[in-house]
């Protein structure tokens, strides 16, 4: 072809050619192309890092909810024990000035000191249940230091794993919007039926409706056709479409790929 009459070529740069089953292989290559293209979004390193950090964050959130309630628990015993306390001083203290009063009499001042004796044994009792809360709040808190320390990390590592999962989603979404405008502009050069048989070849063999005839083996199911099937697709004339016994997929054999 000269200057003024390019060779004309698909939108992947890729010779065009005129047969229409190598019109559909290159729709299959493209196809193959945009799934790994999508199983890399899924696969990536990054994603699956960002998983694994996120569940371990969701298992810290869960230690920590359960120490917090437990520390919750333990203040409010605290906090009932210390008002317990003043509640007792504060009886002590109003017996005492009653004691002090003029005019008491013995039977009433002696009850009023057992009283207060009974206050002041209760009030270590109280005391030395306060110290027990707080022995166990010491490691509560410790823990509780240690998760939020560890949760920080966490999440900035995931801060950064995020980031780029999306910079890769970036690029391989334009890569496969950019397969696929190249992908229905090929397609749409096919015959309808054609194109609805190869759909429904892919769709029922994992995205792979059509393969090679390479040698005698066909490249979707890799298995050995028999001799005299191999020639009776190699001598099919333009328009037939052979389908491989073993796997049903359509098989594009070399013929439709010359010239």
């Amino acid at each position: 072809m000269d200057a003024e009459n390019p060779e004309p070529t698909t939108p992947q740069g890729q010779p065009a050619s005129s047969h229409p089953l190598a019109r559909l292989l290159h729709v299959q290559d493209l196809d193959l192309a945009i799934a790994q293209l999508e199983h890399r979004k899924i696969a990536m390193p990054e994603r699956i890092e960002l998983l694994a950090v996120e569940a371990r964050l969701a298992h810290l959130g869960v230690r920590a909810a359960s120490a917090a309630s437990a520390r919750d628990t333990l203040l409010a015993r605290q906090a009932e024990l210390e008002a317990q306390v003043d509640e007792s001083t504060q009886r002590s203290l109003n017996l005492e000035r009653r004691m002090n009063a003029p005019g008491i009499a013995p039977r009433d001042l002696q009850a009023m000191e057992t009283e207060v004796r009974h206050l002041a044994t209760r009030r270590i009792e109280i005391e030395d249940m306060e110290l027990d809360v707080m022995e166990h709040l010491e490691p509560i808190d410790a823990e509780l230091a240690e998760l939020s320390l560890e949760q920080a990390e966490l999440e900035l590592a995931a801060a950064t794993l995020r980031s780029a999962v999306t910079a890769t989603e970036t690029v391989l979404n334009a890569e496969i919007s950019t397969l696929l405008s190249a992908r229905s502009l090929e397609a749409g050069t096919l015959e309808p039926a054609l194109r609805e048989r190869y759909e429904r070849s892919r769709a029922r063999h994992g995205g792979v409706g059509a393969a090679r005839l390479v040698a005698n083996h066909c490249d979707g199911c890799h298995l050995e056709l028999p001799s005299m099937e191999v020639e009776r697709i190699r001598h099919l004339g333009p328009d037939a479409i052979a389908t491989c016994e073993s796997c049903e997929r359509i098989l594009i054999p070399p013929s439709a790929l010359e010239g």
